[in-house]
């Protein structure tokens, strides 16, 4: 037996045995001596736990790291692997397992050495890292051959070599690695043929291997990966021929073959490759025709230049997609096809240097505005002329240069036949500077667009970063959904990330280089002037373990490096590090920990309730007289005791919400449930009667889209509800500016349907019927699934019966009572409550879902502001930003029944089961719509950065390209 790490010979067992048994006599004795004697026994049980749990680095591992630093040349002392243990010691760039293994030893778990200019060779005992899942030896100068000794290493995952200067072939023994997803060995100087062994790697997702010297034919069996999203293989010596049965690869997305010696036609296969979001071929010395690819739904980005392609280029239509395509450098003939014309996000169409004629055709670029440019490189053709001569716009670069069309050209096309240079050659930079100020020293006073405060004194890390293989020509555009995806990525706000500059470079590849600033603090309005050691390591590891989602988009990247400057220069260590603790030892501070507070706790709590005793004893007195007795299946009666202990008494630490009513405290009841409890503050408590009237009304409520009442507690001075506790928080919480992780629109349309469905128990099944009368934001409230539960029945009144005449008026007179923003006008007016009030207010909810706004934001009420936005024409325009992408129909609909239920009028607002309906009718069509763009593109953030042309029913958009025309007082926060 071995708990908390603890061996079997009993000493844990038998300390822990006396432990128990000291408290039991403890707890028999009262005053500061206990407490005095129950520390000393906490922390003599923590030590001696220490002693039983200690653990080391296995033998072997340690061993084989004192091998690999013997190979190692380390110039700027970087490794500090001299002394100690490699787990306990902190070893630089050695992260271990935080639990044992069955053998009782510690073993490594992380190799990351980042460019730390370390030169030498790999040494083979790295295959005695046995229980390793990342090896990252990045951008270094380490030459020699890669040890086949690494394919005995069955839990490696990520295999990240590039950036050095490694020779030699690849071991056929990386191709067993049966749990591999990433093998980075591009920019070295590998040689020699592909394995046969890689289509064993059935695991594995990125296969990077550009910018070396491997030779030969790519093995037809790689077809077998069944999970490889990324092939690049570019800058290579491959020859041979293309095999076409890459085609089958199920879930193939980049394939970037660029600078090889294939001599064979391009398979028309290719054109069945469903996923596909880039082909790159460049200067491949391939020949034949163009194949047809208009049936890849999700094409973005295509690159054929410079082979030795003939004949003319199919006419079929590319997908919408499509931002680049480069056909230069070939032998193709005849005329340009109209498929080129209303691409919406095309920004290079490049055909220069080819045997085309004809007129080129003005539909190019007739719908392109805003802020997309495009280039349009048509040199070294036979183009006679231009149809229709209009003058482009500025954003759209014409190159004519070499083709008949430019002799004795009129004026309006000569200025094509120069040579434009275009903006793609130029870096981006960040151009806006913050005026002069004193700051610390190694501090810098930096600009930050997005914060609160744009310009302070702050030390930001700084990244450097390189999107290998982006599905893009300009990168202008697609700016800001970059720092949405990259900040998403790494749970930061938005206004954290500053790109500092960018620039294209061979391949092509976008190197840019970021900085990531602290955190605006809302709650005291400061900014942090630096990054904690805990927020460093948790972003440096994000980066380096490849948990950040990847995007169709902008494709993989690659960390070149995560500088620390300034304050972290000599605070931080490079690399992650580990506790320096077993998981016997952790558990044994924990345990000891834990020990302690049991026994310091228990002794306090009894003194505590002594006291408490004494002083409700009385209390309890009057209220064995006074209670209204009654008894509730499943609702317990608590006592004041029950709740102070589960609170910890009261502590503000547990509180967890407040209102009008009284303060919400998270407590842990002593059959470890955890609940919400509800504390009446005083001067609105209700008398007995009404208060055991609302009891037993909620008591009758079972649903699961209602907060289940667990219980009260109804002492003098002291009235509480005991609710089970909802570990998401409420429905505002993640509608707020703040929250970390944004609803998408799929969760949000639960959310409504969820909450839709609880209202309407209440009016139709609940016995008897209720009008909630205070629904809203706040009081929608998410449990761990984020299933929507309405909460809150404090305000909440019985539907009205039938009269002596048997008539039921429908609606009930009652002082308005209420949130402003959500109240019914009707009611407001009338003081008649009906059904139809808890539809406005839940319509106003659904605005909330939609918009992210408050109900009343500036003086500017939100259904009036969604109602005009609706009626103009500019539905998108106030949708939140930060759902992602949704169907467009979907979200139409949605926002015209939200508006039906905030109709003025009490009969034009729909029925709660009509609201019901409806919203199923809507999730259904969302699903149907999400299933058919799932087809083409699998990655949300690729539907955000390429809208979808219109399906059959709807249409997917990024709200983010719709803010323009929104008045930005009415926007969130």
């Amino acid at each position: 037996m071995r708990w908390f790490g603890f061996s079997s010979n009993g000493r844990a067992w038998i300390l822990f045995s006396t432990v128990i048994y000291r408290i039991w006599m403890f707890i028999n004795m009262a005053g500061a001596r206990v407490c005095i004697f129950g520390a000393i026994l906490a922390v003599f049980f923590c030590c001696s736990i220490l002693r039983v749990g200690a653990q080391v680095t296995a033998a072997s591992e340690a061993s084989a790291l004192q091998a690999i630093r013997g190979r190692l040349n380390d110039p700027l002392n970087h490794l500090n692997w001299t002394e100690g243990d490699p787990c306990i010691s902190n070893w630089r760039g050695v992260l271990c397992f935080n639990a044992i293994l069955e053998d009782g030893y510690l073993h490594v778990q992380e190799l990351q050495l980042l460019n730390m200019n370390l030169s030498g060779s790999l040494d083979p005992q790295l295959g005695q890292l046995s229980h390793l899942i990342i090896l990252g030896l990045m951008w270094n100068s380490i030459s020699g051959s890669i040890p086949k000794e690494i394919g005995n290493i069955k839990s490696l995952k990520l295999l990240l070599l590039c950036g050095n200067q490694l020779s030699g072939s690849l071991p056929d023994e990386l191709g067993y690695l049966p749990n591999l997803d990433r093998i980075q060995i591009d920019q070295n100087h590998i040689s020699g043929s592909l394995p046969n062994s890689f289509a064993y790697l059935n695991k594995t997702k990125h296969i990077h291997m550009n910018n070396n010297s491997i030779s030969g034919q790519i093995p037809p069996e790689l077809s077998r990966l069944p999970e490889l999203v990324h092939l690049l293989l570019d800058n290579n010596n491959l020859s041979g021929y293309l095999p076409l049965e890459l085609s089958t690869m199920p879930n193939l997305h980049i394939l970037q073959l660029d600078n090889n010696h294939f001599d064979s036609e391009i398979p028309a296969s290719y054109g069945n490759m469903l996923k596909l979001l880039k082909l790159s071929l460049r200067n491949c010395s391939l020949h034949g025709a163009v194949p047809d690819l208009s049936r890849i739904p999700g094409l973005g980005y295509l690159d054929l230049s410079w082979n030795l392609l003939t004949g003319a280029i199919p006419s079929n239509k590319l997908s919408a997609n499509i931002t680049t395509i480069d056909l230069s450098n070939n032998n193709l003939n005849g005329s340009i096809p109209t498929n080129f014309s209303a691409l919406p996000f095309l920004q290079r169409l490049s055909l220069e240097n080819n045997s085309l004629s004809g007129s080129v055709p003005s539909t190019i670029w007739q719908n392109v505005n805003g802020t997309r440019r495009l280039i349009l490189d048509f040199q070294n053709n036979f183009f006679s002329n231009i149809s229709d001569v209009l003058n482009p716009p500025a954003n759209v670069t014409i190159r004519l240069r070499g083709n008949p069309v430019c002799t004795n050209a009129n004026q309006n096309i000569v200025q094509f036949c120069g040579s434009q240079i275009g903006w793609d050659d130029k870096p981006g930079v960040s151009k806006i500077v913050c005026p002069d100020t004193a700051c610390p020293t190694d501090f810098f006073f930096e600009y930050v667009p997005e914060s609160p405060v744009p310009c302070f004194c702050a030390a930001p890390l700084r990244v450097g970063y390189r999107l290998k293989s982006p599905g893009l020509s300009d990168f202008l555009p697609y700016k800001e959904p970059f720092e949405v995806y990259l900040t998403s990525g790494l749970r930061l706000d938005l206004y954290q990330l500053s790109i500092d500059s960018f620039i294209w470079e061979v391949g092509p590849r976008l190197t840019m280089y970021l900085k990531l600033f602290p955190l605006f603090n809302d709650q005291s309005g400061s900014i942090s002037s630096e990054f904690n050691l805990s927020e460093i390591m948790r972003i440096r590891g994000l980066f380096t373990t490849w948990t950040i989602p990847h995007s169709d988009v902008f494709g993989p990247y690659e960390l070149l490096n995560f500088t620390l400057l300034g304050p972290y220069a000599n605070k931080v260590p490079l690399q992650p590090t580990n506790t320096g603790l077993s998981k016997g030892a952790v558990a044994g501070i924990v345990l000891g920990v834990v020990a302690g507070a049991v026994i310091i706790s228990t002794i306090v709590s009894i003194l505590i309730m002594r006291r408490l005793t004494i002083k409700h004893r009385a209390v309890s007195r009057k209220r064995i007289l006074s209670k209204i007795p009654i008894k509730i299946d499943g609702v317990k009666d608590f006592t004041f005791g029950d709740m102070a202990l589960a609170t910890n008494n009261f502590c503000n630490s547990t509180q967890v919400g407040q209102g009008g009513y009284g303060k919400v405290y998270k407590g842990i009841l002593d059959d470890d449930t955890i609940v919400a409890i509800k504390r009446a503050q005083e001067g609105s408590l209700q008398g007995q009667k009404e208060f055991f009237t609302e009891i037993e009304l909620l008591s009758r409520l079972h649903h699961r889209n209602l907060v289940s009442l667990l219980g009260y507690c109804d002492e003098e001075g002291d009235q509480m509800l005991v609710y089970e506790f909802m570990p998401n928080g409420t429905l505002r919480d993640h509608l707020s500016a703040k929250s970390k992780v944004p609803l998408s629109f799929d969760m949000r349309l639960r959310i409504a349907l969820g909450s839709s469905k609880g209202i309407l128990y209440l009016h139709t099944e609940a016995d008897p019927p209720i009008f909630h009368r205070d629904i809203k934001a706040s009081n929608i409230l998410l449990d761990s699934k984020f299933t929507a539960k309405v909460a809150d029945f404090g305000l909440s009144r019985l539907a009205p019966v039938l009269d002596d005449d048997g008539v039921n008026p429908g609606y009930v007179s009652t002082v308005v009572k209420g949130t402003p923003g959500y109240l019914d006008p009707e009611y407001f007016l009338t003081n008649n409550l009906t059904d139809k009030s808890d539809v406005y207010s839940l319509g106003i909810v659904f605005l909330e879902l939609l918009t992210g706004m408050h109900p009343i934001s500036h003086g500017k009420n939100i259904a009036r502001e969604v109602n005009m936005a609706y009626r103009s024409g500019m539905m998108f325009s106030v949708i939140d930003n930060r759902m992602g992408p949704y169907p467009s129909e979907s979200v139409e609909k949605f926002m015209a029944l939200a508006l039906r239920c905030c109709r003025e009028e009490t009969d034009s607002r729909p029925s709660m089961a009509e609201v019901v309906r409806e919203l199923e009718n809507i999730w259904r069509m969302t699903q149907e719509a999400d299933m058919a763009v799932s087809e083409s593109i699998t990655d949300p953030i690729n539907i955000s950065m390429f809208p979808s042309a219109s399906t059959t029913t709807n249409s997917y958009v990024s709200s983010s390209d719709l803010l323009s025309s929104v008045d930005p007082t009415i926007m969130p926060r």
